[in-house]
């Protein structure tokens, strides 16, 4: 398949949840490091759009950005769920 093009894909709803909740995770993360998308984006080395397209909580975003994203964060994501640091290690 050719890098960029986007394949119309019937995803199982929860798993779509999942996607969707991981990009919201990593999002609030985000604002509560008190970062613009674009200092995620360089930091992580990928382009601005692939931080937008994962907190929009798109499919087809690799894996790899995504789990990224999350770990600047400090967010894990493990088979059985994701979890955030405690509020005294994010500054909260």
């Amino acid at each position: 398949m050719a890098q960029g093009k986007r394949i119309s894909v019937d995803i199982h709803p929860s798993a779509l949840q999942a996607i969707q909740a991981l990009g919201a995770a990593a999002r609030q993360a985000r604002l509560q490091a008190g970062e613009g998308q674009a200092a995620a984006a360089a930091r992580l080395g990928v382009h601005v759009q692939t931080i937008g397209r994962i907190e929009a909580g798109e499919h087809g975003v690799a894996i790899g950005h995504v789990l990224g994203l999350l770990a600047l964060y400090g967010i894990t994501v493990s088979a059985h769920g994701a979890s955030a640091p405690p509020a005294s290690e994010t500054g909260a």
